[in-house]
């Protein structure tokens, strides 16, 4: 039986259709079985294996629960596989599926410019190299690939050291794991300009801002969180803002899991980086990894 087929023959059952507190009554029925189920549990943590009785009563209350919840489904005209199709997308999206459940481990995507010429697209691999300086006082970052400066030089922008230098690491990790950084792709020259609409609405200025945004929100973020070391998961809170703040983007269809993958890999090479002066950032697309290397003596 699926579900579809449960719920119309669920609701061949339900007593208070055309009542005008039938919602009510499904609602509150859901609270009291949830009740019911949290109570055996409870006789089965205290009575061990004497509670002879709990999986038939486990199997009787869930059933009592689907029931439930199928009233309320039917009540609100919600078709019942359409909720359970909906689930599974959003939680396969934020947690992967069981055997590759590691925000480290993701799925291979197409890129977002494959249909542009080698000059617009993002590289599928990256090597650039970081490294610190002392200029008019300030300590100062700057940024190779290959033998050129990439970009200008930066500093923390901070009335206090706290390693934000550094940042474009973050843009470099949303390249390799999303396949999307507005803002690498000024600085590396890959600016969709054979699409006028592309170049200006997924490779300008606004879109660039929002990446810097979201930069700046995650490492106020990672700071109250000992920058993410020894963290596994992102705050579902942060992760929904950052879909809702490209949501009208190409990057829209990454999912928190994707995410929050780049912020986790950005700040582990991050930390390398701020504890060791700058280093080697090393970044495939094809794997949507980022790794960190020490620079050579």
């Amino acid at each position: 039986m699926n579900l579809n087929e449960y719920q119309q023959e669920a609701k061949r059952t339900a007593y208070s259709q055309n009542s005008a507190d039938a919602k009510m009554v499904a609602l509150l029925g859901l609270a009291g079985e949830t009740g019911e189920l949290l109570g055996e549990y409870k006789k089965h943590l205290r009575d061990g294996d004497a509670y002879r009785l709990f999986p038939h009563r486990v199997r009787e209350e869930l059933g009592d629960l689907l029931w439930y919840i199928a009233q309320v489904a039917s009540l609100f005209d919600i078709p019942l596989d359409q909720v359970a199709e909906e689930k599974l997308t959003k939680t396969r999206n934020r947690w992967g599926l069981a055997d590759d459940n590691s925000a480290a481990i993701l799925p291979a995507v197409a890129p977002f410019d494959a249909t542009f010429g080698e000059s617009e697209r993002l590289p599928q691999t990256i090597e650039a190299r970081m490294e610190e300086t002392w200029e008019g006082g300030r300590l100062k970052m700057r940024m190779f690939i290959g033998n050129d400066q990439t970009g200008d030089d930066i500093t923390d922008n901070s009335y206090t050291g706290d390693g934000y230098r550094f940042h474009d690491v973050f843009h470099l990790a949303n390249a390799m794991v999303l396949g999307w950084s507005p803002v690498m792709r000024q600085l590396l020259g890959c600016k969709r300009k054979s699409k006028p609409d592309t170049d200006e609405v997924e490779d300008g200025g606004r879109a660039k801002a929002i990446e810097e945004g979201i930069s700046a929100m995650v490492f106020a973020y990672a700071k109250d969180h000992n920058f993410l070391e020894g963290v596994a998961r992102v705050d579902r809170d942060t992760l929904l803002t950052i879909k809702k703040m490209t949501a009208e983007f190409e990057v829209g269809e990454r999912t928190p899991r994707d995410w929050e993958s780049a912020i986790l890999q950005g700040f582990a090479v991050w930390r390398q980086m701020e504890k060791n002066g700058g280093g080697m950032v090393l970044g495939d697309f094809t794997t949507r990894t980022l790794s960190y290397a020490p620079l050579s003596t």
